[in-house]
């Protein structure tokens, strides 16, 4: 501003009594709907705080443990035994993921992604895709044996060593069973080796 030729610092104020926007008068909330209001605006403040500005999904990455070799079949056999005391009878649970049910396919993918540091599919159907098929005789421990329990059903498991493999069986949960096993030896289907 200026007055007789000197500059003068000042605040300019707004002058809102000629607004053109009417300030309704707040109505009378009852207490408890009050802080109803307010605690709903704070929560919804607090998930809008976490969400991704760019509107695009936020990318999740998993911490895996430094990869494993399945090729060091001492390792794998260790680890899978780990596996083993610390999930053995578990119940089977159709989509589970914890040790609340697994099933056969979420068992592979836990054991795979904890033990090993390998993300492989959850489902028995793409798991038969994520490697290469061998025969029974050149299983390794760590492979994948696939079963064909019923007309469209599949099972999977992972072998240990000495026929042996590691599994979720519907009746006794998490177990170890033999490939010599009567029921097993009819069922067996395939073996796959994952690629890394």
């Amino acid at each position: 501003m200026l007055e007789n030729g000197e500059a003068k610092i000042g605040v300019v104020r707004p002058d809102f009594s000629k607004s053109i926007f009417m300030m309704a008068p707040a109505p009378k909330l009852h207490p408890m709907t009050l802080m109803k209001n307010i605690a709903i605006t704070i929560i919804a403040l607090l998930l809008t705080g976490c969400a991704s500005v760019s509107g695009k999904p936020a990318k999740v990455e998993l911490v895996f443990p430094s990869q494993v070799d399945l090729r060091d079949t001492a390792v794998v056999i260790r680890r899978l035994n780990d596996q083993y005391r610390e999930w053995k009878s578990v119940k089977y649970r159709l989509g589970g993921l914890t040790r609340k049910g697994v099933d056969c396919s979420g068992f592979v993918y836990l054991t795979y992604l904890s033990k090993f540091g390998i993300k492989v599919p959850k489902t028995t159907e793409l798991q038969l895709k994520a490697g290469n098929q061998i025969s029974q005789k050149r299983l390794s421990a760590g492979d994948l044996v696939f079963f064909r329990t019923g007309y469209s059903t599949r099972h999977v498991g992972i072998y240990l060593e000495n026929r042996r493999f590691v599994h979720v069986s519907e009746k006794k949960g998490v177990m170890i069973s033999s490939l010599d096993d009567a029921y097993w030896s009819k069922k067996y289907w395939k073996s796959i080796r994952i690629g890394t």
